[in-house]
């Protein structure tokens, strides 16, 4: 075990890890976005300069060292009036922006102001760099990820939970996975503990052979996901209930017909329930889980232009609006060229009230108005799934969110 790890950051955007005599490079990860030879260039340009010092917050620091538990947002909010405006103010290229390896707990992040202009850097301003930056993090066993140590966008425990939970299939993804078809003692609804009895179809038994799934998620009711403008169907959403662990795969086995003879009898897989967010019962469904991943992105303003609607509101089916730190799902998705990271404007609908100063009671339209701030987190082919941030009121299906402004 070595005293410390060194990350080195080549010009080109690669990461080089050192643990003692260990050596290991990872590449920076790349994107393609939805924008034009002209407007990646101009991107380029502005975020090589900065930003104007009028975007900075009015208390942004000269110097601050990053602390564990700091999160990229609240950094942004730190420095900037703006702070889906962190691209540019970092001095990143547009294939670095993505890229979660930037930030880690122990470095100093230096402000510069230069022409009427800001950027931060994490060496000191007239440092020689040789183009490879050098950060020292706390000790770490060589088992441990980079990405343990990467200072994440938002406070996990927001959005952690809905990284695994939303799914949106198509019509018959759900109708084919296997499905809860018993428990013991007979019971009618399950809770985390429980043992049940899960059978899949012909073209998708459950199986406890090698390469096949040991860990399901259990979902309920796929509901169709309306677009609020058109009516279109763009997906259907299927319910989170819980986690389940494969003991035993499905089987055949022989017993007495009373004959003197055998007849093979089908038995279905055993499941243990690990976890229940709700009660679980027989007929809900089993997919297998997902692998476990580091998802970390930088707040961004879309490279194109947005107007998007809130189609729903996740798990909650009874209430009208949604509020702060509550999932909304949006109708656009990877298709439309939205990312995660990317950040968006909400603004009210805009009520209809009669005019009580005319004698004719006239219906007129309030202007719509700023609610907010959304953060996309993840995202599907025609519909994202987006965390609220500052909002002022209650967010509805059919509010509009726009390019941040």
């Amino acid at each position: 075990m070595t005293a410390f790890t060194s990350v080195r950051r080549t010009a080109m955007g690669a990461l080089t890890i050192v643990a003692g005599a260990v050596l290991v490079t990872l590449p920076a990860q790349a994107q393609n976005y939805p924008i034009s030879g002209e407007q990646r260039a101009t991107a380029q340009q502005v975020s090589e300069r900065g930003i104007p010092l009028a975007e900075l917050a009015a208390s942004a620091p000269d110097t601050y060292t990053v602390k564990r538990g700091d999160t990229l947002w609240g950094i942004s909010g730190m420095y900037l009036k703006r702070p889906w405006r962190w691209p540019e103010l970092w001095g990143m290229n547009l294939k670095a922006i993505p890229n979660p390896h930037l930030i880690f707990p122990g470095q100093t992040l230096y402000l510069e102001r230069d022409g009427g202009y800001a950027r931060l850097s994490t060496t000191p301003r007239g440092t020689q760099s040789s183009g490879t930056e050098t950060v020292r993090v706390s000790p770490r066993t060589r088992s441990d990820s980079l990405a343990d140590t990467a200072l994440p966008t938002l406070k996990p425990h927001l959005i952690e939970p809905f990284l695994v939970e939303p799914l949106v299939v198509d019509a018959q993804e759900l109708q084919r996975a296997p499905r809860i078809v018993a428990t013991t003692e007979d019971r009618v609804l399950m809770a985390s503990g429980d043992r049940a009895y899960v059978r899949g179809d012909a073209a998708s038994p459950v199986r406890q052979e090698p390469g096949e799934p040991r860990f399901f998620r259990v979902f309920r009711d796929a509901v169709p996901m309306k677009d609020p403008v058109t009516g279109e169907i763009l997906g259907y959403e299927a319910q989170y209930l819980g986690k389940a662990e494969l003991v035993r795969g499905e089987s055949f086995e022989e017993t007495p017909n009373g004959k003197g003879g055998f007849v093979s009898e089908y038995v279905p897989a055993t499941v243990d329930l690990s976890s229940a967010k709700e009660e679980i019962r027989a007929g809900d469904r089993l997919l297998p889980a997902p692998e476990r991943v580091f998802t970390s992105y930088t707040p961004r303003a879309p490279q194109m232009d947005v107007d998007a609607r809130v189609v729903s509101i996740y798990a909650s089916f009874a209430a009208a609006y949604a509020g702060q730190n509550q999932v909304v799902a949006i109708n656009l998705g990877s298709q439309d060229g939205i990312e995660s990271g990317h950040v968006l404007t909400l603004m009210t609908r805009g009520e209809r009230i009669k005019d009580k100063t005319d004698s004719e009671r006239a219906t007129i339209k309030l202007p719509s108005e700023v609610n907010g701030t959304a953060m996309v987190f993840r995202t599907f082919d025609r519909v994202s799934y987006a965390l609220l941030l500052e909002i002022k009121g209650g967010v509805r299906v059919g509010d509009r969110l726009v390019n941040p402004r």
